[in-house]
């Protein structure tokens, strides 16, 4: 029994541990950013002024609305194509590794040999880099978060009340819209705040399929210009916006997927 509440003590303390390393860090970037002093690292007083310089950035700003723009759009194709291909391939039920892996591919593969991949891609092509080639990268990854979502929900679907809408008389559109899509709205949904999410934060493809200048510059690409030039408490408040962004999002996602697997 002492074993027994002993190992049990030491596992809490192990896990107490590995929370505090990956937390403390983001808690202290978040309570630093609300610091009143010019250096990033010595708090001299509680201040919202570094939020509120933040609003009269216009590069940060600019920033911003690009990537507002990338991950909406991204998210949108993202999310009706991962249905779309998910749909496809639980109603064809029969489909080798070779498919999977062709699906998860993007999951997988690392993010820099992706966006050489893509850029090759695109000059290959002769396309001109901009933020229309960001949201098409974007969307190459975000399709198969968005069908791997989509897909759990779709191994306990019951695809005879498919058929038997079929039988009745109803268009494909029509089961659809009124069967299917009812069914699955919580899982597309969750996959589309996810893709939203990783969309928001994504730097390595988007760096390497941006075009030159403000234009097609997202946040965090911006953040990372910023850091080149030392840090302030401004870059703190700005990572501070995006974390809250990006857990708000994951958050809702994960509400609306709860129990989608095991239903």
């Amino acid at each position: 029994m002492t074993q027994s509440f002993a190992r049990i003590l030491g596992l809490r303390a192990i896990l107490v541990l590995v929370f505090a390393f990956l937390y403390i860090p983001i808690a202290v970037l978040v309570a630093l950013s609300f610091n009143q002093g010019g250096l990033p690292t010595v708090w001299s007083g509680f201040s919202l002024k570094w939020y509120a310089s933040l609003a009269g950035n216009a590069a940060i700003l600019s920033a911003a609305l690009n990537t507002l723009i990338v991950a909406l759009v991204s998210t949108a194709i993202a999310t009706l194509l991962g249905t779309l291909l998910a749909i496809g391939v639980e109603m064809r039920r029969q489909y080798g590794s070779g498919l999977e892996a062709l699906i998860f591919a993007p999951m997988i593969i690392p993010d820099i040999v992706l966006a050489v991949a893509l850029l090759s891609f695109f000059s290959m092509l002769d396309f001109t880099l901009g933020l229309h080639t960001i949201i098409l990268a974007h969307v190459v990854f975000n399709l198969a978060f968005v069908c791997s979502v989509v897909r759990a929900r779709l191994k306990s679907f019951d695809w005879s009340i498919v058929e038997a809408s079929a039988d009745l008389g109803a268009s494909a559109v029509t089961t659809f819209r009124r069967v299917t899509l009812p069914v699955i709205l919580p899982a597309v949904v969750a996959g589309a705040l996810l893709a939203f999410t990783l969309s928001v934060d994504e730097f390595i493809i988007a760096f390497f399929t941006a075009g030159a200048g403000r234009a097609s510059t997202t946040l965090p690409m911006q953040i990372y210009s910023m850091i080149r030039f030392g840090i302030t408490p401004e870059i703190n408040a700005l990572a501070t916006i995006v974390m809250a962004v990006s857990i708000t999002a994951l958050t809702l996602s994960q509400r609306l997927n709860r129990g989608v697997v095991g239903q």
